[in-house]
């Protein structure tokens, strides 16, 4: 498979036949086009702060009228110590989403909430919840660093489009006006679909 649209370099067999099935479902439901050299400075991002190293192999931009989306194929380096083993590395090729936003958010994390947020919660309360929207609330933990921003930018149509993500394991950070989705899990073309879905619908209405 020769000029394939994303970066091949030290990718086997097996990982590039996931990007390719993967980059064949989101354009066969998106316009999607590659972006060229863009930094979405993804060092900023909590979610890749756990990693020795974050790669964009390729960005892909999905045209809306009024604000576009993207696409993030992302390979992360890890690195573990052991004392049996010294220093390993591991390589994970994941998907994520980004949309940028036209309200200032300040600084969200948001994931499906666990029996052991809701038992921190009772002793610590950090969470912030919506009194008006109980569904949302009970289903995802919110963290701010900003609670006026985040009161007045995390309205119901975001609320909607976040319950309306069709799986389970997904984060959302944002930085001010920069959203990001996405998993630790290996790339998928079905979620990768549901996170460009997902982005696109944003940048549409928020």
């Amino acid at each position: 498979m020769d000029n394939l649209p994303f970066d091949t370099v030290g990718l086997c067999s097996e990982e590039i036949d996931r990007l390719h099935d993967t980059y064949k479902a989101l354009k066969a439901k998106f316009n999607i086009e590659c972006t060229g050299n863009i930094d979405f400075h993804l060092e900023q991002f909590e979610v890749f702060r756990k990693y020795f190293d974050v790669k964009l192999r390729e960005s892909y931009v999905i045209k809306h009228l009024n604000n576009d989306a993207y696409v993030l194929f992302v390979e992360n380096h890890r690195r573990t110590m052991s004392a049996k083993s010294g220093i390993g590395d591991s390589y994970e090729n994941q998907t994520w989403g980004l949309a940028y936003l036209k309200k200032n958010f300040g600084r969200v994390l948001i994931r499906r909430e666990t029996l052991a947020d809701k038992i921190i919660e009772l002793v610590h309360p950090v969470e912030l919840d919506f009194d008006e929207d109980k569904a949302f609330s009970d289903t995802f933990y919110v963290l701010v660093n900003d609670h006026q921003k985040a009161v007045s930018a995390i309205d119901r149509n975001f609320r909607n489009a976040v319950m309306d993500v069709r799986h389970d394991d997904f984060t959302i950070e944002i930085m001010e006006h920069t959203l990001i989705v996405g998993d630790r899990m290996p790339m998928s073309a079905e979620r990768s679909v549901y996170l460009a879905e997902f982005v696109t619908r944003l940048a549409a209405i928020c």
